[in-house]
Parts: structure tokens; C-alpha cells; sequence
């Protein structure tokens, strides 16, 4: 397997960093193809403990899985966070036209105390607030998972309302350098819960399989039915369908970033397991396949892979048209991976959410006039969970309740009995 993929975004961050501007504008150019580490980088490098970039060609070293199934990840790198006006400070003297563009977002995302970077482009803090009060009779437990792949610890929330009855259960996937109770607050699926009465499951990704906590979407050998990550995420969804007294046939995963990639591989790889999708600024199944696959299919899209299942799986998805870490194009191409090649019949409509974000929202329904899928175009939004609170990270307050649409949505997609197994 190549263990060099060509991509230096990494290099290019720390380059920047350290106010070699010049030379990060250089590698994103492509113009140090051929060029060598400096002695300096190299000692640097070597000082911090970690591994020297090796430069044969515009690549990077990638750390090897640590098992079979494991997944290619970034090398470690003691990036140190940029002051709010970085951007102005590192690029002074310099005509900010000849700035790529690609370096000028990155600087501009990364101008935020604590930032971090990862395969999905999601840049920024990551709060570490106390958790919310829980409500009385609620309780949000940690546990872990293990299975041949590795393991994963996850939270999950059940509500006061929840006393052994057969419940619906919603899979939360965050995105990068998120956590389950940043994404839990930010998404506000608990208090959602509490009022509905449903479980919510948030796998944690760990550190050690991603550098950024990005879900790997983008290994081959994470998107495939019971190997590597999938087959954790599937597993902590059977577990706790054994520990608690879930509905088999209402079982649902969603994920944001990274997350919503991630649930696109759950939902085209368990279409047993899983009675509808959430997609929120996600990519289609198949549409990378290493580094830089991702990073040209965040950028203008890819080519989704064809699904195995022969019959469409009910998705949402909501994308913004501003999003310039994810190409709204990918939006599309979720849904169009979900349909599945069946023909539906769609209806269109436009309005506005009570925080002033317009939306059009497009309802894709069988012969029998179900709707199968819902695709929310959130105008002027970018990359950041629709309706969310600022109590956690990337979140757009003023767009449509995502989550309240997500599971309005998947109640409205209970799986026949004959369809789901666990």
C-alpha cells in the first residue's frame, strides 16, 4: 500500500505557523516539488520527538494502522494555534491576491485559539464546558466498545420518559475535534429526546485512529459492511439495542462533517440496521478513497461509489450554499446515492426559518406519495449544524431545526420487521 499520499496540507500548516509563509504558499502551489526539508525543519521536527517530513515529491508520511483493519492516519504534529488577526500578521507585506486561496481560508479558519485541522477541513475550538444539568430520572452514561477493529468509547443519552418501553434510537457521528458532549449540545438531540422519548447514542472517535477526531471516511478500509470503523459504529448500535429495549425497526444514524460522511457509509453498508439517514454537510459513500481523494471531493465533489443495496434508503440531508469546507454539490450526490436509480417524484418549496436563514427544500416521494428523501439547501450558510445552539461548536442558530426535521423525518420511516436484523 502507499503510505505517501500527495497531499502536504499538514505541512503547509505548520509552515504557516511558524510565519514561513513563502514556503507554505510554495507547497500549496506545487512549487517545492522537488525542493528538500531544511535542516532547520528537520531539527525541529526531531526536537519535538516526532518523525522529519521526508520530501520526495509533494508527500507526507502517513502512520501505518496499528492492526489488519486498521486505517492510514496522519503523522502527529505539534501545530501551535494562530492569534485572532494571524492572517494579517503573517501575510503583512504580502499582496493577499497572490495568497492562494486555499492558504487564505485555512489561515482564516485556523485564527481561533485551539484550532486543529483535519481530512473533513473542520477548523476552530472545541469549548470544554461544563455538561448541561440533567433533566430528573435522565441519565447520559459513557461505555465502550470492542471489537476485532479496535475500540471506541460512546455516551448515550436516555430520557426520563424511558422506563424499558420499545424506543426509537438515534446514532449521533460528530464531526472533527468534536466530542459526544459538544455535539450533544450543539445539536440539542437530548433535549429533543427528553420531549419525545427515543434514545441517542454519540460514538467517540479516538485521537489515536485520527488526529483530529475525524470519522475515516475517506479509508477505503473504513467503508466497508462489518470491517473498520463501520463495524464499531454498527457495533455500539447492537449493544445497545441489547441493553436496552430498543425498536429494532426504528434505529437511525445521522453525523455532521466527517459524522455525515461517516452515516452515508452506515446507511449504504446496514440498510438492515438502519431505517432512514441523517446527512448534515456530509459526503456520499465512495466518493474518496485516501487523502487526496477527500480533499478533491470536499473541494468540487467526487464520484460516489454505486451501492449494493438495490432499493433506495430514506435520507434527509441539509447542506449550505455558502459551505466552503464541503462543496454543496456533495448535498446532491448524497442523494442521488440514496435513491438508489428509482425514480420518485419530487415537489419543491421555499421559506424561511424564524432566525431570518432561507431555505429551499426539496421532497423526493414514491408512487404512493411517502416521501423518501428531503434535501434542505440552506441559503447563506455554511459549514455548521442547522438551528443548533452556540453552546456547542459549528453550529448556525438562525437556519431550520435540523434536528427537530432529522427526527420528524426518521419517525416517519419505521423498518418492516421482515427488513431489519440485528
Amino acid at each position: 500500500m502507499n503510505a505517501q499520499p500527495n497531499i502536504d496540507m499538514l505541512e503547509a500548516t505548520r509552515l504557516t505557523c511558524e510565519g514561513r509563509l513563502a514556503e507554505a504558499m510554495a507547497i500549496l502551489q506545487g512549487g517545492l516539488a522537488s525542493a528538500h526539508p531544511s535542516a532547520t525543519s528537520a531539527v525541529r521536527a526531531e526536537d519535538a520527538g516526532q518523525q522529519p517530513l521526508r520530501r520526495g515529491g509533494q508527500t507526507i508520511d502517513i502512520v501505518p494502522p496499528s492492526s489488519k483493519e486498521g486505517a492510514w492516519t496522519p503523522p502527529r504534529f505539534n501545530i501551535p494555534s494562530l492569534k485572532p488577526h494571524a492572517f494579517e500578521d503573517l501575510t503583512g507585506g504580502v499582496d493577499q491576491s497572490q495568497v492562494p486561496e486555499a492558504l487564505r481560508g485555512f489561515l482564516k479558519r485556523m485564527g481561533q485559539p485551539g484550532s486543529g485541522v483535519g481530512p473533513d477541513g473542520l477548523v476552530g475550538p472545541g469549548p470544554a464546558r461544563a455538561p448541561a444539568p440533567l433533566p430528573e430520572g435522565a441519565r447520559f452514561e459513557e461505555r465502550t466498545f470492542a471489537n476485532e477493529a479496535g475500540s471506541r468509547a460512546y455516551k448515550v443519552y436516555i430520557p426520563s420518559g424511558y422506563t424499558g418501553q420499545p424506543a426509537p434510537l438515534v446514532v449521533m457521528l460528530h464531526g472533527c475535534t468534536q466530542s459526544p458532549d459538544d455535539f450533544a449540545a450543539g445539536t440539542q438531540m437530548n433535549e429533543l429526546a427528553e420531549e419525545q422519548t427515543f434514545l441517542v447514542a454519540y460514538p467517540a472517535q479516538a485521537q489515536s485512529a485520527n488526529v483530529s477526531k475525524c470519522w475515516n471516511w475517506f479509508n477505503a478500509a473504513d467503508q466497508q459492511r462489518d470491517r473498520g470503523e463501520p463495524s464499531l459504529i454498527a457495533g455500539i448500535t447492537r449493544q445497545i439495542t441489547h441493553d436496552f429495549s430498543v425498536d429494532p425497526g426504528r434505529v437511525y444514524v445521522a453525523g455532521l462533517s466527517a459524522g455525515g460522511a461517516a452515516a452515508a457509509i452506515m446507511g449504504s453498508a446496514y440498510p438492515d440496521l438502519y431505517a432512514a439517514v441523517g446527512v448534515h454537510s456530509g459526503l456520499a459513500c465512495g466518493v474518496a478513497r485516501d487523502m487526496p481523494s477527500a480533499f478533491a471531493a470536499m473541494r468540487q465533489g467526487g464520484a460516489p461509489r454505486h451501492r449494493e443495496a438495490k432499493q433506495p434508503v430514506p435520507t434527509i440531508v441539509f447542506h449550505g450554499d455558502r459551505d466552503t469546507t464541503v462543496n454543496p454539490v456533495n448535498g446532491d450526490q448524497v442523494v442521488a446515492q440514496s435513491k438508489a436509480g428509482s425514480d420518485f417524484q419530487t415537489t419543491v418549496s421555499r421559506d424561511q426559518a424564524p432566525g431570518g436563514i432561507s431555505y429551499t427544500r426539496t421532497v423526493a416521494s414514491d408512487d404512493t406519495g411517502h416521501p423518501m428523501l428531503e434535501h434542505w439547501v440552506l441559503h447563506g450558510a455554511g459549514h455548521a449544524w442547522s438551528g443548533g445552539s452556540p453552546t456547542g461548536s459549528y453550529t448556525e442558530p438562525r437556519g431550520p431545526d435540523a434536528s427537530r426535521e432529522m427526527m420528524r423525518f426518521f419517525l416517519k420511516h419505521p423498518k418492516p420487521r421482515a427488513a431489519y436484523t440485528m
